[in-house]
Parts: C-alpha cells; sequence; structure tokens
C-alpha cells in the first residue's frame, strides 16, 4: 500500500513538472538535442536564466533531469525513467477506462 502510494505520488510529481509550457518545452529541447548548458536552454526561452534554472530544478526534483558539472557550466540532460512509469501509469488508466467502456456496452447491448 505505502510502495503504490509512493509510485502515485511520483507520477503526480511528473505530471505537475509536464503541467507546464515552459518545462515542457525544456525536456522536448533535451530530448532532442541531448544535453545542453543553461547558456544554451536559455537561448530562444523568452525567460531569463534563473527562470530557467528555476524550472530545471523541478525537473530534477520530479527525475526528468539530471545535472552535471563541466567546468564553470552545469549541463542537463534528460532522464527518461520517470516518464516511463507516468506512460505505464497512462496505460493503466487507459486500460480500466477501456474495461469500463466495455462494460458498459455490454449492459447497454443487453
Amino acid at each position: 500500500m505505502l510502495k503504490n502510494l509512493t509510485k502515485l505520488l511520483q507520477t503526480a510529481a511528473v505530471f505537475a513538472a509536464l503541467g507546464d509550457e515552459t518545462r515542457l518545452s525544456l525536456l522536448n529541447r533535451l530530448s532532442s538535442e541531448g544535453p545542453l548548458s543553461i547558456t544554451r536552454l536559455t537561448e530562444g526561452a523568452g525567460v531569463t536564466r534563473q527562470a530557467i534554472t528555476r524550472h530545471l530544478d523541478v525537473l530534477q526534483s520530479a527525475g526528468l533531469a539530471v545535472s552535471r558539472r563541466e567546468g564553470r557550466e552545469r549541463v542537463w540532460a534528460m532522464d527518461p525513467r520517470k516518464l516511463q512509469t507516468a506512460r505505464r501509469s497512462l496505460e493503466e488508466i487507459s486500460a480500466r477506462w477501456d474495461a469500463a467502456l466495455e462494460r458498459l456496452r455490454q449492459l447497454v447491448e443487453e
């Protein structure tokens, strides 16, 4: 029970992190362009470097991004493992809805 609650809370954090347009855009860039520095991520983002840093911290807290130091810069990369967990959660929800709709269809057709 506690393990399921922990999993739900972690998945909720992923969806909350993805619910912001800027964070979703950052994650999209990291997934398509690979690891990027804060400087590169700030280019064309339309927000300050400090705002990008805060958004990346949220992504990191949700387990969606990781960072490492390279000289004076911090380089960020996407970590897809939590996205896979979120995808599995959505698949479970979808399967439950499909089953409920099938039961409803059977009731209507009787």
